[in-house]
């Protein structure tokens, strides 16, 4: 069995006891909202032109100040008025004090349009530079409603504000896109407890086989949302690899508990529940025939007795395929 990512931490990473989190209300994607919400974007972008491309941003961009100086106009500017991630690239060449905000919101915004392995080259090395106190001021003063649609689990979407979480669960999820299951994992090791953080360190610890981290991880949670609905599904897929399929059970009925659970997530604890209960009906194969020598004078009776037994055997294999064999079948 795997060591844990964490060593000595054990406990429930899903609690959030801040007041104000940066996230919003998670998404569960299916086929069907996926395809509506493709052709609302595309027609989004239509209406909006280039708008439709920019960095997110939560309600209206904020104002900038009349005494700003040329350094955080130009910056401003690559940030809410362009849709190239180039701008943002350049002045961060141009000014190294600003390098690391700008290599940054240049990879959320190249995050934003799926390109991966980019975005996490970028984020790395934004994450790498120390800014000075002028593009701190500059991030505080304008980028709290920057907001960035994170996927941290399988289907799930949450909108997270400007923050070391967006950033991580965003370079995390790119480590994951591109195969790099381990580092995805470590990147979350030091964000404060949140369900969606859970999420995407579950996603990673199970995706490597950490099941008990993830058992751990997950103790006595509840189904109050979506994202704990999830969270609650990797748990139950983990325990049945550890063998517990009763605790796995009961995971899942916690997940079908609230009626108002997304339908997607509880058709696959529907599945999850069906599948668990097949394995534990499921008898293991019958031993091979193992031929034995035998004296001529008796070989006749035992070819009778081995047909007679061949013929027991089918009758047995059909009365279990009746009883226990697929549905329907």
């Amino acid at each position: 069995m795997s060591e844990p990512s964490v060593p000595g931490v054990r406990g429930a990473i899903f609690g959030d006891t801040r007041d104000i989190t940066p996230f919003r209300n998670g998404h569960v994607r299916t086929s069907v909202t996926g395809l509506a919400e493709g052709l609302s974007d595309a027609i989004a972008g239509v209406l909006k032109g280039k708008a439709a491309g920019r960095i997110g941003v939560a309600g209206d961009v904020p104002r900038l100040k009349r005494l700003a100086g040329k350094t955080a106009k130009s910056v401003y500017d690559a940030v809410f008025t362009s849709t190239e991630p180039d701008r943002l690239i350049t002045l961060a060449r141009a000014y190294p004090g600003w390098a690391g905000l700008c290599y940054v919101i240049a990879g959320l915004l190249v995050y934003k349009h799926g390109g991966y392995l980019r975005a996490s080259e970028l984020l790395q090395r934004g994450l790498s530079i120390r800014i000075d106190d002028a593009a701190s001021q500059f991030s505080a003063s304008y980028l709290r409603r920057v907001v960035s649609r994170v996927e941290v689990a399988e289907r799930i979407d949450v909108p997270v504000l400007f923050s070391e979480e967006s950033v991580f669960l965003a370079l995390s999820h790119c480590f994951r896109e591109t195969g790099q299951t381990a580092e995805a994992l470590d990147i979350l090791a030091s964000l404060p407890p949140s369900l969606p953080s859970a999420l995407a360190r579950c996603t990673a610890a199970a995706a490597l086989e950490q099941h008990a981290d993830v058992v751990a991880w997950t103790e006595g949670l509840r189904n109050t949302d979506d994202l704990s609905a999830s969270l609650l599904l990797i748990r139950a897929q983990s325990l049945r690899a550890l063998g517990e399929r009763e605790a796995a059970q009961a995971a899942l009925v916690e997940v079908l508990r609230r009626k108002k659970t997304s339908l997607a997530l509880r058709n696959d604890a529907l599945t999850d529940r069906a599948l668990s209960m097949l394995e534990v009906r499921r008898r293991p194969n019958p031993r091979p025939l193992v031929v034995k020598r035998v004296p001529r004078g008796k070989q006749e009776g035992t070819e009778l007795e081995a047909v007679d037994g061949i013929r027991k055997d089918v009758e047995v294999r059909r009365l279990w395929n009746k009883d226990f064999g697929e549905p329907g079948g």
